[in-house]
C-alpha cells in the first residue's frame, strides 16, 4: 500500500484556536471548473470623487461634512450596528427563546484621504498611522466602562459586501466579548492552564520557525511578525499575521513593533493584489485582549480571509458540506504558502513592465481606433464615389436616350423627305 501523501490524500486539519476540524481534499484541485465565472474588474478610481461620503470635505449621509483631513481619519459610523445609548432588554429567563440588549460604539476609519490608494499601495510611514489610530481608538474605548470588547476589521472589495470603495476599516465596541474571539480566548486559556510554560501562539510561531524549511507554511517575515498561512486556514489564501512575542493588545506594542506591524501589512497586502493581478478582496480583524479584565493568556494576531479561488474571477463560497458538515478546503496550505512567496512585493501596478503593458494596450486601442476611422471614410468615399458615378451613368443613359430619340425623329424625318423627293422625280419623268 502507498504512503499517505498530505499533497494527494484527503484528511482533516485541526485548530486549536476554535477547536474544530477543516476538511482538506487536495485531489480536489485537478477537477475541471465549469461553474460561473465573473468578468474580472479593472478598477480605475480618482484620487478624489466628489460623489464619496468619505472623501475629505464631502457631505455625509446624516448631513454633516467630513474635514479636509490628510492623514487617517475616524468618526462615528452613522449607520451603526450597534448603540450606545438605548432601553434596557429585561431577562426573560426562557431557555428556548433567549435573548439580550447590546450596547456599544462604531466607528469608521478612512485609511487615506485618497479615494484610490489602498493598502496594498501606501508607504510603511501612511500606515503606521493607521495601526497607531486603532491603538488610540482601542485606549479611548477602553476608558468606558460599559465597553468590554473592541473589534477592529476591514473588508475589502464588492465580494466582501464593502458599500464604499474608499478604502476605509471599522471598529465595533460591545459590552459583551462577541463569540468567535471568545471561542479563542477560551482555547488560549486552557492551553496555558495545561502548558505552564507556554502561550498557544507563541509555540506555534516557534514551531513553524523550527519546521520552515521542511513544511513551508511561513509566507514571510521581519523582526517582530511573521506571516503564516496556518496549518489548519479554511479560505484558500487565509493568512495569521501575529508577533514573534507575547503581546496582548495594540497598546502593549513597542513603537518598532508597529512600524514592524505597518511593514508586514504592506507586503501581505501587495502579494496578494500581486497574486492574480487584481485589487484582491479579503475580510481582515484583530483579535486581541478584551478591555476590560485580565487576559495574559491572549495573544494579539491578525485574521485575513480572502475569498478568491483560482483566479480574479473564481470564489469560494461556504456552501453545501461545509455549512452543513464541516470546514472543508481543496489546495493545501503548504501550496497556498508557495504561491504567495513567490509573488512580488512590487505592486504590479508599479512594475516597469505594467507601465509599458499599459502603454502598448492604449496605442493598440488608439491604432484600432485609427484604423476603423480609415475604413470608415474610405468607405463613406467610395459610397460617394459609387453614386456620383450612378448618377454620371444614369445622366448619359439618359442622354444617350434622348440623341437616340432625337436621331430617330430626325431619320423618320429625312425619309419623309426622300420620299417626297422620289414621288416629284417619279411625276416629272410620267410628264
Amino acid at each position: 500500500m502507498s504512503t499517505f501523501d498530505f499533497n494527494n490524500h484527503s484528511h482533516r486539519r485541526y485548530n486549536p484556536l476554535t477547536r474544530s476540524w477543516v476538511l482538506c481534499s487536495p485531489h480536489r484541485t485537478q477537477r475541471p471548473w465549469q461553474g460561473h465565472r465573473e468578468s474580472a474588474q479593472i478598477e480605475k478610481r480618482p484620487n478624489y470623487d466628489p460623489t464619496c461620503y468619505l472623501c475629505p470635505g464631502n457631505q455625509r449621509a446624516n448631513g454633516d461634512h467630513n474635514p479636509t483631513y490628510t492623514s487617517t481619519y475616524s468618526f462615528h459610523n452613522d449607520f451603526a450596528a450597534v448603540k450606545s445609548h438605548q432601553p434596557a432588554l429585561p431577562d426573560t429567563h426562557d431557555d428556548l427563546l433567549r435573548a439580550e440588549g447590546v450596547r456599544g460604539e462604531c466607528h469608521v476609519i478612512c485609511f487615506s484621504p485618497r479615494h484610490d490608494l489602498t493598502m496594498a499601495e501606501m508607504t510603511v510611514p501612511e500606515i503606521a498611522s493607521i495601526v497607531d489610530q486603532w491603538t488610540d481608538s482601542y485606549e479611548r474605548l477602553s476608558q468606558k466602562e460599559y465597553i468590554k470588547h473592541v473589534q477592529i476589521f476591514e473588508n475589502k472589495g464588492a465580494a466582501m459586501g464593502c458599500s464604499n470603495p474608499h478604502p476605509h476599516g471599522q471598529l465595533w465596541a460591545t459590552e459583551q466579548i462577541p463569540q468567535e474571539p471568545q471561542v479563542e480566548l477560551d482555547a488560549l486559556k486552557a492551553y496555558q492552564q495545561d502548558h505552564p510554560d507556554g502561550c498557544l501562539l507563541c509555540n506555534y510561531v516557534k514551531r513553524e520557525q523550527r519546521e520552515k524549511e521542511e513544511q513551508g507554511r511561513i509566507v514571510m517575515e521581519n523582526d517582530s511578525f511573521i506571516c503564516i498561512v496556518p496549518f489548519w486556514a479554511l479560505w484558500p489564501f487565509e493568512t495569521l499575521v501575529l508577533p514573534k512575542d507575547h503581546v496582548v493588545s495594540l497598546p502593549k506594542m513597542s513603537k518598532q513593533q508597529k512600524l514592524d506591524l505597518a511593514d508586514m501589512l504592506r507586503r501581505i497586502t501587495c502579494r496578494y493584489d500581486n497574486l492574480f493581478e487584481c485589487s484582491f478582496p479579503y475580510s481582515m480583524g484583530i483579535h486581541q485582549a478584551p478591555v476590560q479584565g485580565d487576559y495574559e493568556y491572549a495573544h494579539l494576531h491578525l485574521h485575513f480571509y480572502p475569498p478568491l479561488l483560482r483566479s480574479a474571477t473564481v470564489r469560494k463560497f461556504l456552501v453545501g458540506f461545509e455549512m452543513l458538515g464541516e470546514a472543508q478546503r481543496d489546495i493545501t496550505p503548504e501550496q497556498a504558502a508557495a504561491r504567495l512567496r513567490a509573488c512580488s512585493e512590487v505592486h504590479y501596478k508599479h512594475r516597469l513592465w505594467w507601465k509599458w503593458r499599459q502603454k502598448l494596450s492604449s496605442f493598440l486601442r488608439l491604432l484600432l481606433f485609427s484604423i476603423l476611422q480609415c475604413c470608415s471614410t474610405s468607405f463613406l468615399t467610395t459610397s460617394s464615389s459609387n453614386t456620383t458615378t450612378t448618377t454620371t451613368t444614369t445622366t448619359t443613359t439618359t442622354n444617350l436616350s434622348t440623341l437616340t430619340t432625337q436621331q430617330q425623329q430626325q431619320h423618320r424625318h429625312t425619309n419623309g423627305n426622300e420620299k417626297v423627293t422620289s414621288a416629284t422625280t417619279t411625276t416629272s419623268s410620267s410628264s
